[in-house]
């Protein structure tokens, strides 16, 4: 164990940290949590849609819906100033993070994103007409399709912000830009000094754009959405990615990283696309049972992250029933409040579970077996998918019941895994008791032993 501890420390804990620290990753990661406003108010008109049109209307209260219609609409259009133009967001967001980890104006940097995004949008509109009783295609130039600026296009979005916002910056770094006076108030000379570089980055997404459209016939965000998201959102979709993922979160916690933060270009980059797409299919009126993604973003910490990584409100749990330890028992009260709304960096370093060779084995182990048990529920249909955006801090359970819509099912396998965490747990906590008794025991034989060599003396 010794052995490995020590390789993981030296060989593999380094590279994890600097991929986690890599400024790209960073910027991507950044941008996710800036545009959660957005994302969350998006998803609190769909979660209320629920309750005011898709619930009553399967009990057959559809005088409740009509009621309510108004308010129905208007939910609509929060949902549309939100989750349908979060691509739009997180292009924005992504330029200025970019930019701003090169140390350029991180404003130009998010415009200049926004505008090569723009710039691989179709523009134009087809559709069927009936022209002398002759259905006819006409297409109409000036129209962008929402469905790019939704959950669709936040792959291109990564894509397209990132080397745009690249070329921009670098561009900016070579000196490559006008430069005014002294005399010229600041602001007018960050704005002349963007100038140059902005219009290169744009005009070569555009070029590009034009390119790519010409040869293959379809733009980059279509075949970004065939090639590489589609593919990797179904590799997402399967019990071993969802299982492995889980393990991997908790490795690098064990080893004092945070998990979630190493692995948000996936956490984020792939599952919160699957989550915000089932948000949207919900949003224009879609069935539970037809939502696209089974697992998403929301899934883990509904699931899997009940009082925290490693659903240690579990061990709090077992050491307050079982554990003799007076340590324990300190750090445990000092973080139940905490652990409620699922922070438990107390628990992982004051216990510590952090490098703690007695805990590493239902550190990894409770997580994995509680994916397999809501992945299987899940695709059973013993519960729905998740698809509303709910804030993090969510106590167990009720987490769970607002991101499925109001499943209580769903909230009942969250408390669930939480008692099948409590059951691996519990008799770690009981061998700490044993092994803080024999150690208790050989430190009072070893002082015995030292008083009676002193007595002999004597």
């Amino acid at each position: 164990m010794k052995k490995f501890t020590d390789w993981m420390e030296q060989k593999f804990v380094p590279k994890a940290a600097k991929i986690a620290s890599q400024r790209f990753l960073v910027a991507i990661k950044d941008s996710f949590i800036a545009i959660m406003p957005i994302t969350m108010v998006g998803s609190i008109a769909v979660l209320l849609n629920v309750f005011f049109r898709d619930l009553p209307r399967s009990w057959g209260q559809d005088s409740f819906v009509e009621l309510m219609t108004p308010l129905i609409n208007i939910n609509g259009i929060v949902w549309f100033a939100s989750i349908a133009i979060l691509s739009l967001a997180f292009v924005i967001a992504l330029g200025y993070n970019v930019a701003k980890s090169y140390e350029v104006n991180p404003v130009a940097g998010a415009l200049v994103a926004f505008a090569s995004f723009v710039a691989f949008l179709p523009q134009e509109a087809s559709f069927e007409a009936e022209v002398n009783g002759v259905k006819q295609a006409v297409s109409s130039w000036g129209f962008i399709n929402v469905d790019y600026l939704g959950a669709k296009g936040l792959f291109p979005a990564m894509i397209i912000g990132l080397v745009s916002t690249i070329i921009y910056s670098k561009l900016m770094k070579s000196k490559l830009t006008i430069k005014l006076p002294d005399s010229v108030p600041p602001a007018v000379s960050k704005a002349f000094a963007s100038i140059i570089p902005g219009v290169v980055a744009i005009y070569i997404c555009a070029i590009l754009s034009h390119v790519i459209v010409a040869a293959t016939g379809s733009t980059l965000n279509d075949l970004i959405a065939k090639y590489i998201q589609a593919p990797l959102l179904g590799l997402s979709q399967g019990m071993f990615s969802v299982v492995l993922l889980s393990f991997l979160v908790q490795l690098f916690w064990f080893f004092g990283l945070h998990g979630h933060n190493v692995l948000a270009p996936i956490m984020d980059g792939i599952y919160q696309p699957a989550l915000l797409a089932n948000v949207e299919h919900m949003a224009k009126g879609g069935a539970v049972k037809d939502l696209p993604y089974i697992w998403t973003r929301g899934s883990f910490d509904a699931y899997l992250q009940m009082g925290g990584s490693g659903i240690t409100i579990a061990l709090i749990f077992a050491i307050y029933l079982f554990s003799k330890r007076k340590e324990y028992k300190t750090v445990a009260k000092l973080s139940t409040p905490m652990a409620i709304f699922n922070i438990n960096e107390p628990v992982i370093f004051g216990i510590p579970l952090v490098l703690n060779p007695i805990y590493i084995i239902p550190f990894l182990l409770a997580p994995t077996v509680c994916a397999i048990i809501a992945y299987t529920a899940t695709v059973i249909g013993l519960i729905p998918p998740v698809y509303v955006v709910v804030p993090w801090v969510l106590p167990p359970g009720i987490y769970a019941f607002f991101a499925t819509g109001g499943s209580i099912m769903a909230a009942i396998v969250s408390l669930f895994n939480v008692f099948v965490a409590f059951v691996i747990w519990t008799p770690f906590v009981i061998i700490a008791n044993r092994m803080a008794e024999e150690k208790k025991n050989s430190e009072n034989s070893d002082l015995d032993d030292e008083s009676l060599e002193n007595i002999t003396l004597d």
